[in-house]
């Protein structure tokens, strides 16, 4: 048998609390074997609900015979921890935005590349529900060709807004609606951006944005990310010549790992959605519910983990996080110029 892989995580803040210790206390294949904070809150946190030791740093945590890592740090700490870990031998799980510009993301491939290392990107939404029906009925022809993407994260919390660990919406948001846009529709040619800054246009972390993709094969792409969006519009409207595929609301694995489930816990139904928060296939004034898949966030670690036994690639190729980084790039560019950023200005993608 495949000895489990001795992972441990990189801070204990909403995302490490939330979305990655329970995911990894779950998954097979994975031993959990602590926590890096220095927060005496967070280690009796830690210590608390997981029984685990906490570490002082990446070395102490490798030190303790750990051979992969886990970062959900404030976004501006990705880099240089996600550095650090690679080059002390361990295999890296970077929460996203995965850095703060294409450039260090780039960097941080090659170098992860070069000495030999494991490294993906936590792009759970790839593993939503709705996502994944969206994909399936894609894939099957139920929509026609594809010819239009609109995705939506909104929120109303204009106080105090977007957490400046994330970086800002166009960041944090931004990474999974991007990220999610490539998957479906393919490599961006042109990309035409707003923004709105919670503190004015000089400072602040932008707090409502609207990105404009156009896809090399054509599709449009419409996204918002917000948390000041008092009427959220639909998650998903994904439309092609033959239909479009809509849903409301937002998958429901977050709103479990935050109520204190796992995968664990729940089981098979884990990631089941309801009848009820199920979306339609619509076809003019025709049209049907479609059952959701089952959303599969506890799919990623297992998969990271036989990747490091060199049983299968990463879960999210790192190359996808550098795509995703360039768009993001060229959308900061346009929110503030107004102009919409062409090929050339994207960089090798």
């Amino acid at each position: 048998m495949t000895a489990p892989v001795r992972i441990g995580l990189v801070g204990y803040g909403f995302g490490g609390r939330h979305f990655h210790a329970p995911l990894l206390a779950s998954a097979p294949g994975c031993a959990f074997v602590g926590v890096v904070t220095t927060s005496p809150e967070r280690r009796r946190q830690v210590a608390g609900r997981w029984d685990l030791p906490a570490f002082d740093s990446l070395e102490d945590l490798a030190a303790a015979g750990a051979e992969a890592v886990a970062i959900s740090t404030p976004a501006d700490t990705h880099l240089p921890l996600t550095r650090r870990a690679l080059r002390l031998g361990l295999a890296v799980v970077c929460d996203k935005p995965f850095t703060l510009d294409a450039d260090g993301a780039r960097e941080t491939v090659e170098l992860a590349e070069r000495l030999g290392v494991p490294l993906t990107v936590y792009q759970n939404r790839r593993w939503d529900s709705d996502f994944l029906t969206a994909r399936r009925l894609v894939g099957s022809g139920a929509l026609g060709a594809l010819t239009l993407l609109e995705s939506r994260f909104e929120r109303f919390a204009p106080e105090p807004g977007p957490p400046a660990a994330g970086g800002g919406t166009l960041l944090d948001f931004g990474s999974h609606l991007v990220d999610q846009a490539l998957v479906l529709c393919g490599p961006v040619e042109r990309v035409y951006a707003e923004a709105h800054h919670r503190d004015g246009p000089d400072g602040g972390l932008d707090d409502d944005v609207f990105v404009a993709l156009t896809h090399r094969g054509g599709v449009r792409s419409r996204l918002w990310g917000s948390w000041r969006q008092g009427a959220p519009g639909p998650r998903f409207r994904v439309g092609g010549t033959a239909g479009a595929y809509v849903v409301d609301g937002v998958d429901g694995q977050e709103a479990l790992l935050v109520g204190g489930a796992s995968p664990a816990s729940e089981g098979d139904a884990w990631g089941v959605e309801p009848p009820e928060r199920w979306g339609r296939l619509t076809r003019g004034d025709e049209g049907e519910t479609v059952p959701s898949e089952r959303g599969a966030w506890d799919a990623f670690y297992p998969a990271f983990a036989a990747a490091v036994r060199g049983a299968g690639p990463v879960p999210v190729d790192p190359r996808d996080a550098v795509a995703t980084a360039a768009v993001l790039d060229a959308a900061r560019r346009s929110a503030v110029t107004g102009e919409v950023a062409r090929p050339a200005d994207l960089g090798e993608i």
